[in-house]
């Protein structure tokens, strides 16, 4: 989790109350309400473009009230998925684009908050031709024609998927299918780590830095203190 902190704003008073629960509006510091989904537009019109120039996807970007801050959570993806050093980077190129766009047209968040980037977690639905492509070779679940259908991605394009079930290709447009869900497969996981003891073992005299490139839901830190200048 990469997490970047503003100070208050002048003027700015302890014991802000969270807004309702389902309301798109709340109050701070006892003033009018602010308008949670203009404050997301601002927010993304600036971590979009942000997030393009390093390579990755925008997966998703909400803004949140948490107690007298607002968490700004972003969560980033790529062809390959994304590592640490990724995550890292990404969070430092969205703080300072966020200050830019401060310092340029002033406040994006009206108060004090904090950043949040990470990865997709296995349970985030596949509904995006590049959600299906990242999740070749992986079981999924998928409502095609209002019956749940269970499959091995083989392949994927800009059209549609190829699905194993049962032994049988079958090649489904993206206007059939609802959103997959990726199934946990405990037994190839184990046979994952069975293979890996097996390396390390014949591999006991190498000296070798393995990164682990597999971040599903992995979310990265980078703490800023307020008043600290960006790197």
């Amino acid at each position: 989790m990469a997490q970047r902190g503003r100070g208050a704003a002048a003027g700015a008073r302890s014991g802000q109350q969270r807004p309702p629960a389902g309301k798109t509006q709340a109050r701070v510091d006892g003033g009018p309400p602010v308008d949670l989904a203009s404050v997301r537009a601002r927010v993304r019109a600036v971590v979009e473009p942000v997030v393009a120039g390093i390579d990755l996807d925008l997966e998703e970007l909400t803004v949140a009230r948490a107690g007298s801050r607002y968490v700004v959570r972003v969560t980033v993806d790529g062809d390959g998925g994304v590592t640490h050093d990724d995550l890292t980077d990404a969070a430092r190129a969205i703080s300072a684009g966020l200050d830019q766009a401060e310092e340029d047209s002033g406040e994006i968040t009206p108060g004090a908050y904090t950043l949040e980037v990470s990865s997709p977690g296995v349970d985030r639905p596949l509904t995006l031709p590049r959600h299906w492509r990242r999740n070749v070779s992986r079981l999924v679940t998928v409502r095609i024609a209002d019956r749940s259908v269970t499959g091995r991605v083989t392949a994927a394009d800009e059209t549609g998927v190829t699905l194993d079930v049962d032994g049988t290709a079958r090649v489904v447009a993206f206007a059939e299918l609802g959103p997959g869900r990726v199934q946990v497969e405990f037994n190839r996981l184990a046979e994952a780590e069975f293979a890996d003891d097996e390396y390390d073992e014949s591999q006991e005299d190498d000296d070798v830095d393995g990164e682990d490139d597999d971040f599903d839901g992995e979310e990265h830190g980078v703490e800023r203190r307020d008043g600290e200048q960006g790197g």
